[in-house]
């Protein structure tokens, strides 16, 4: 989106707490990647908030005081004399809503030429074609919307997610470093780790809790993020709901309640896809992360994951993952 882009290097101080029990602190707030990064005055990110889920709760006065849809006690105000911040938050959510109200004369040549290709096709291969198609031109800024869609629609299931100020920043650090928008820990519901549209990963409490070393959180985190690579849960979420589903996101831009409840149902019902052991760890290591401890986490014995286990000898360099603190705050999430 044009109006995304014209706003990636914008940033503005405002006062942020992250539950009603929190004292504000100051932060700085800045647009990234479809959501609004709050960041220490260090610039070690604290969370991430989803545009499209943010809400203003005061309209019209100052100062603009902010928090994600579904927890008011979160909270960001923005001072008088940050306006182009929150001039900025108003404009992208806006052009959001008219996206998603009006499908325009692009999504209309889309629409139009779609149907072509599919005058042409056959009955077995439309709903595959037709998927695929639907998940090429869909913007990021809209997989978002869904993605946050589908978090909401889960909660029934999995619980409402967990959060905390210091396991929050740790989680956005591991999202930057692997290049996501967002880890989600939950208390229950998925095995270990599932995908979400809009670059979000879902992380069991189980896998926090179970092990000792944070190597191996980031490795299920990892793994998860090479499967949606392969398969786009977009697809996926598509393939769930039917040839239906494809139409009307591709004409409307939205989805029916019914379809993501169905996606919300193969998530926690499914059993986790094998990942290339191979490209896990070159992945891992490329970011300075030891494979070893996830191979052995999800082989005690080593030998169906010896890919992994063997990767860290010729590992070069390592970086510590998160600080003591921070993981140990992250194990104790859903616990606060």
């Amino acid at each position: 989106m044009t109006a995304l882009n014209k706003y990636q290097r914008l940033e503005a101080s405002g006062l942020w707490r992250a539950s009603a029990d929190d004292q504000r602190r100051e932060v700085i707030a800045s647009i990234g990647d479809a959501t609004l990064v709050i960041s220490d005055l260090q610039d070690r990110p604290l969370t991430h908030w989803s545009i499209p889920a943010i809400k203003r709760s005061n309209p019209g006065k100052l100062p603009a005081t902010y928090h994600p849809a579904g927890d008011p006690s979160e909270t960001l105000e923005l001072a008088e004399n940050e306006a182009e911040m929150v001039a900025a938050i108003s404009k992208l959510q806006r052009a959001i809503h008219r996206k998603e109200a009006h499908p325009g004369r692009l999504r209309g040549a889309v629409v139009a030429a779609t149907i072509a290709v599919i005058a042409l096709g056959g009955f077995f291969w439309l709903p595959g074609a037709l998927r695929h198609h639907v998940a090429n031109v869909m913007p990021e800024i809209n997989r978002v919307v869904i993605g946050q869609d589908v978090l909401r629609t889960m909660a029934r299931a999995t619980g409402n997610a967990c959060h905390e100020d210091i396991a929050d920043g740790a989680l956005g650090k591991l999202a930057l470093e692997l290049g996501i928008n967002e880890i989600v820990v939950v208390p229950g519901g998925i095995r270990t780790t599932a995908s979400l549209p809009g670059g979000v990963v879902l992380l069991s409490r189980e896998v926090l809790e179970d092990h000792e070393d944070p190597a191996v959180a980031a490795g299920y985190v990892a793994a998860e993020i090479l499967r949606a690579e392969r398969i786009d849960p977009l697809v996926t979420l598509l393939e769930t709901g039917g040839i239906a589903a494809s139409f009307r996101l591709l004409t409307t831009g939205q989805l029916q309640s019914e379809t993501l409840k169905s996606y919300a149902e193969h998530l926690v019902t499914q059993s986790p896809a094998e990942v290339d052991y191979n490209a896990l760890a070159d992945r891992l290591t490329s970011h300075g992360i030891p494979a070893s401890p996830y191979g052995y986490a999800v082989d005690i014995s080593g030998e169906t994951t010896i890919e992994l286990i063997e990767a860290d000898a010729l590992m070069t360099q390592s970086k510590p993952i998160m600080s003591d603190g921070e993981w140990v705050s992250l194990q104790e999430i859903c616990n606060r």
